[in-house]
């Protein structure tokens, strides 16, 4: 069962005047803003490749090349400036939602600085 309405109506109301319009641009009419959203936030609250996306939200390639074109003209910005502006009392509690956790960052020993040719382990080498 897929568990869709993470996008409140309240929030909506305040996100979809930023939201860019297809109006007068060539080729296939866009799939519903709300229903992709929703998509790309079922993708990351789960953590699950972007071809797992349920179709129930649209082609995965069409979530995926929403959420890359979103993140490159600055609609994500604009979604988020317009809910800081709606509610400037909770602009902390916001400013947490953009923290991003690095401790799970993982790096190959040789990034750290392991000599070229030193056997590091692992029976592949």
């Amino acid at each position: 069962m897929l568990r869709t309405g993470e996008v409140s109506d309240e929030l909506w109301a305040l996100i979809e005047p930023v939201m860019p319009v297809s109006k007068g641009l060539r080729g296939r009419p866009w799939n519903d803003h709300r229903l992709t959203l929703e998509g790309i936030i079922w993708r990351y609250r789960t953590g699950s490749p972007w071809r797992d996306v349920p179709d129930h939200f649209g082609a995965w390639q069409s979530v995926w090349e929403r959420h890359r074109r979103w993140s490159d003209d600055g609609t994500y910005v604009r979604m988020f400036a317009a809910v800081r502006a709606a509610a400037p009392e909770r602009d902390a509690q916001l400013q947490n939602l953009l923290s991003v956790d690095s401790t799970i960052s993982r790096a190959h020993q040789h990034s750290a600085g392991a000599l070229h040719g030193a056997h590091t382990g692992g029976s592949v080498e």
